[in-house]
């Protein structure tokens, strides 16, 4: 928010003007983030004026850079209640809702603003943020379009459709707006503008075309956790399961209980033919707690190394586990096919598709035997 300007009255009471000056040194305590200064401020200004509204705006502010949010909104709230219309309490307020993922009550008062300034820029991007924060596209679309005809190069806004494209599986569009951002170079888009970009890459499986967002991300941010996944996904989605493996293996460093870097580790190794190393790491990942996938890769490397009872048993208890992935039963169905048992192979199969869920490589697989 921008800092509240204090205006003295042409024949202010001498209190008035006491009033003013200690509001001004308030907010220069505020902007210099010297918060228990401006609150002492502000609190002589209450006790001279219960409801002064710079002081009431100025308690809220200098509340929520201590991260009390409810307390802020306490006093931007008997701001409004003495001084409806404050541009600068209102703000504070839907701010405060919008902290505690409170979109709905944020929006309510963005738009009461908007009813005294309604080409404010910076709340219209904060109303486009909360309803796609609520799932409702349409609404955040259109304004953020109403701001980018206002702005036609505003970066909230650009990145706002972006983001809301992206949630809802639009990946190409989303690229459209994204790739907006890279007219200065990489170096001076957000880091979260190119891991985005990488993400639609990899949703789209254009791999080759998201490994360069995703390099540029890690040369900024080392240890950055989306782009040593982006970098670990895209060199697996073009099979160079080496070089996924290196960057899994950077993650496990921050993050050596990550149950699903150390699953898909092992996939890699398992595809790679690396049984053991495999094994090591689906263990590992059942160490800290179950998990589905790590499982399922054990049953496999039974399976490729022809232990079809042990892949059996783990296949059937998997799918009590889970009676609605079509690829436990795809797997189980194939071990009885290699144990030589076509009559079970089908009967599995056919146990999948009375569940009623319809899948291509299930009924390709029944056709086949």
């Amino acid at each position: 928010m921008n800092d509240l300007k204090i205006h003295e009255k042409k024949h202010s009471t001498p209190e008035e003007k006491k009033i003013t000056e200690i509001s001004k040194t308030g907010y220069l305590f505020l902007k210099e983030n010297r918060i228990s200064e401006a609150i002492d401020c502000f609190s002589k200004i209450l006790m001279l004026d219960a409801n002064n509204n710079y002081a009431l705006v100025g308690m809220g502010d200098a509340s929520r850079k201590l991260g009390s949010i409810r307390e802020a909104g306490k006093y931007y709230q008997r701001c409004l209640i003495h001084h409806p219309g404050n541009n600068y309490a209102l703000f504070g307020l839907a701010d405060c809702y919008k902290a505690t993922n409170q979109y709905s009550k944020a929006i309510e008062i963005w738009e009461q603003y908007l009813l005294y300034d309604n080409k404010n820029i910076t709340v219209l991007t904060r109303i486009a943020d909360a309803y796609r924060k609520v799932h409702n596209f349409t609404n955040s679309k259109n304004i953020y379009q109403r701001v980018l005809e206002i702005e036609d190069d505003n970066p909230y806004a650009i990145i706002g459709l972006g983001h809301l494209y992206y949630d809802y599986k639009e990946y190409k569009e989303a690229l459209f707006y994204l790739e907006k951002m890279l007219k200065f170079g990489y170096d001076d888009v957000d880091i979260r503008v190119l891991t985005s970009i990488g993400n639609c890459h990899r949703k789209l499986k254009t791999f080759s075309e998201g490994i360069p967002f995703f390099e540029a991300a890690l040369k900024r941010e080392n240890t950055n956790f989306y782009a040593l996944f982006g970098l670990a996904d895209c060199y697996r989605g073009i099979n160079q399961l080496e070089n996924a493996i290196k960057y899994c293996s950077r993650i496990l460093e921050l993050d050596p209980r990550n149950k699903m870097i150390l699953t898909r580790t092992g996939d890699a190794y398992r595809n790679m033919n690396f049984f053991d190393k495999a094994k090591e790491f689906y263990e590992k990942a059942l160490n800290v707690e179950f998990d589905i996938y790590a499982v399922l890769g054990l049953a496999l490397i039974s399976k490729a190394q022809e232990k079809y009872d042990e892949a059996v048993n783990s296949l059937k208890r998997l799918i009590q586990h889970d009676g609605m992935n079509y690829r436990f039963y795809a797997e189980l169905s194939d071990c009885y096919l290699k144990m030589g048992d076509r009559l079970k192979a089908v009967e599995i199969l056919e146990d999948f598709q009375k569940t009623g869920i319809k899948n291509k490589k299930i009924t390709e697989m029944l056709e086949s035997i």
